[in-house]
C-alpha cells in the first residue's frame, strides 16, 4: 500500500497506518470475492491501488463538507465510496448497487473493516430516487458509472437535495459528453459548476470530475421508469 500512500500525499490526502491497513483488507476480500463473481478486471496490486483506490479518492479535495451525507449510485465493487469512507470516516454513505451479489460482498466488507456510517441498498437507481427515504436526501451524489452524463444525470440527480453536488468522474474527453448533457442536467435541476482535471500520481492515469450544483429541485416526473433513460435520454 506505499505506492497508495505516495500518490495520496501528492494530492494532499494523508492516509494513517490504520487506514492503510483497512485498505489492505479490502483488497484482499475484493481479490477473494472476484474468484467466485465478476467485480474487477483489474487484478494486480498497482493496478488496485491506482486505478480503485487512488482514482476514487481523488475527488476528496472537492467535498468540503467533510461531515457530509453521500450516496454513491451503480457503485460496483465499492467505487468510489468505500475508499472514500476509509479516507475520511466522517461521512456518512449509501452505497447503491442493482446487483443483490456486490450488495452481500459490500456488506462483507462494511463488517471486516468494521465501518460504521454506511449503508448498502440494493435497488436499481431510477426505483431508488423515488423512493422518498433516498430522494434528494444527500449532500453529495458520486459516481464512476460507465452510462453517459445525459443519462447517468437522470440517475444520480434526483438523490442530491438542494444545494448539493452531484461529482461524476469522467474519462478526460468529458467535454462532449458535457455539451450532450447540459440540457439534461438543467431540467433536472443541475447547473455545472467546474470540470476538474485530474492526474492520478504515481501513474498516467487523467480524468475529469464534472462537478454539479443542484439549484432546484428535480420534477415528479423523474427519473423515469427502469430502463427509459439509457433508451430516450433527456436532449
Amino acid at each position: 500500500m506505499e505506492l497508495l500512500k505516495t500518490s495520496a500525499e501528492k494530492m494532499g490526502i494523508e492516509l494513517s497506518q490504520n487506514q492503510l491497513e483497512k485498505f489492505d483488507l479490502y483488497k484482499k476480500l475484493l481479490l477473494e470475492w472476484n474468484e467466485k463473481m465478476n467485480l474487477t478486471a483489474i487484478t494486480d496490486d498497482e493496478g488496485i491501488a491506482i486505478k480503485h483506490f487512488a482514482d476514487s479518492i481523488s475527488v476528496l479535495p472537492l467535498i468540503e463538507n467533510k461531515n457530509a451525507s453521500l450516496i454513491d449510485v451503480g457503485t460496483g465493487a465499492g467505487f468510489p465510496g468505500i475508499p472514500l469512507k476509509i479516507a475520511n470516516d466522517g461521512f456518512k454513505v449509501t452505497l447503491l448497487d442493482s446487483l443483490n451479489k456486490r450488495i452481500t460482498f459490500l456488506e462483507e466488507v462494511k463488517k471486516e473493516l468494521g465501518i460504521t456510517n454506511l449503508e448498502c441498498i440494493h435497488s436499481r437507481a431510477e426505483d431508488g430516487g423515488r423512493n422518498a427515504d433516498l430522494r434528494e436526501k444527500f449532500d453529495y451524489c458520486v459516481s464512476r458509472a460507465v452510462a453517459r452524463l445525459s443519462v447517468l444525470s437522470e440517475y444520480c440527480m434526483p438523490f442530491v437535495a438542494v444545494g448539493g453536488y452531484f461529482i461524476s468522474l469522467k474519462g478526460p474527453d468529458a467535454a462532449e459528453e458535457l455539451t450532450e448533457a447540459q440540457n439534461a442536467i438543467s431540467v433536472l435541476g443541475g447547473k455545472v459548476e467546474k470540470v476538474v482535471e485530474i492526474t492520478i500520481p504515481e501513474s498516467d492515469l487523467k480524468h475529469c470530475a464534472v462537478v454539479i450544483k443542484k439549484i432546484k429541485s428535480t420534477p415528479k416526473a423523474y427519473p423515469r421508469k427502469a430502463g427509459t433513460a439509457a433508451k430516450k435520454p433527456i436532449i
